[in-house]
């Protein structure tokens, strides 16, 4: 059964959506700043609708994005640990 799609209700694309939540999240805007950046790129929305995508798709986005990274981390060789002894053997204090 495929998952239904969070964004079918939207009037505003996803991409809109994900770059307005992921503006507010990454760098330290306030929702009005968000809404000034998209307004002068031609999109016109509201901080308040910044804030309920943030609220609604924050989790998810942020969850894809912790998919992502631990996928890239577990493909790479970089997936190892490695252990230094920080104190030499024998030695008590």
């Amino acid at each position: 059964m495929p998952k239904p799609d969070p964004f079918k209700y939207f009037k505003t694309s996803r991409e809109i959506i994900r770059l307005a939540v992921m503006l507010y999240v990454r760098f330290p805007l306030s929702l009005r700043n968000v809404e000034d950046l998209l307004h002068e790129r031609g999109i016109e929305i509201s901080h308040e609708s910044v804030r309920f995508w943030w609220n609604r798709f924050g989790p998810m986005f942020a969850s894809e994005i912790r998919k992502k990274r631990a996928e890239r981390l577990r493909s790479g060789p970089q997936w190892r640990w490695h252990l230094d002894e920080s104190v030499p053997r024998g030695s008590c204090t």
